[in-house]
């Protein structure tokens, strides 16, 4: 017979507590989520015009919670604000992210060298398992479904690491170079070097090696990071991404 969640505990007595469902997401946060992976894809393209009315009936929302979408958006670095203006997609700085890879490199080889010491058989086991459609993605061409667990990947081995601190920076770098690092996996012969340079970081993690782990990232951060820097010496590629 099956307990109901409400029935006591055969063997405390206790009545274990009824979970409360999530509340449904709010019409801003839909509109954030939509849009953020429009721009992250390229369906909305660097310095493009955000043009509110044609927005809302896109999105199936009122004006109000497109504005404070575009807000939350503008906080994250996707979007640009312009008083009086319609708001534009965040344009592709070199300079930028040139920068913005180079933190993400200290903070991802840090974190990959004490994710070798700390990280759990659980983690490892997780790990293991998105590599393999990581390279099933790959063989298949499914970029987008590839790019979602590859950002799982990055999150997973910083968290690894133990250090609250340290992933919740590593998060909002992460997001802020979603939109580059997708861009250069479309690279020709990018995607399929990444699916090997994380075969090797996984190996070395595996091992328990952090100083090979903590070397390896350091250059898959950079090889990305040489490659956005690539695209963005070429304007037409940057608009056609």
């Amino acid at each position: 017979m099956t307990m109901d969640e409400d029935s006591p505990d055969v063997e405390t007595g206790a009545t274990p507590r009824r979970r409360r469902a999530a509340p449904p997401p709010s019409l801003t946060e839909m509109a954030v989520d939509r849009l953020r992976g429009m721009i992250v894809y390229g369906d909305l393209a660097p310095s493009a015009r955000l043009i509110e009315p044609e927005l809302s009936e896109r999105l199936g929302i009122s004006r109000t919670p497109l504005r404070e979408a575009l807000k939350l958006l503008a906080a994250e670095g996707l979007v640009m604000l312009r008083p009086n203006r319609n708001a534009i997609v965040a344009p592709l700085d070199a300079t930028e992210l040139t920068h913005l890879f180079e933190a993400e490199g200290c903070i991802e080889s840090f974190a990959a060298r004490a994710a070798a010491e700390r990280m759990t058989a659980a983690d490892l086991r997780r790990l293991r398992g998105f590599q393999a459609k990581i390279e099933a993605l790959q063989g298949a061409g499914a970029l987008e479904e590839y790019f979602d667990i590859n950002q799982k990947i990055h999150r997973l081995i910083v968290s690894s690491a133990k250090n609250p601190a340290l992933a919740e920076a590593h998060d909002r770098l992460l997001g802020r170079l979603a939109r580059a690092r997708y861009f250069a996996l479309g690279a020709q012969g990018r995607w399929k070097e990444s699916v090997l340079e994380h075969r090797e970081i996984l190996t070395a993690l595996e091992a328990r090696d952090g100083d090979t782990a903590q070397r390896l990232f350091v250059h898959h951060v950079g090889r990305t990071g040489e490659v956005v820097a690539a695209a963005c010496a070429s304007p037409r590629a940057v608009r056609a991404g």
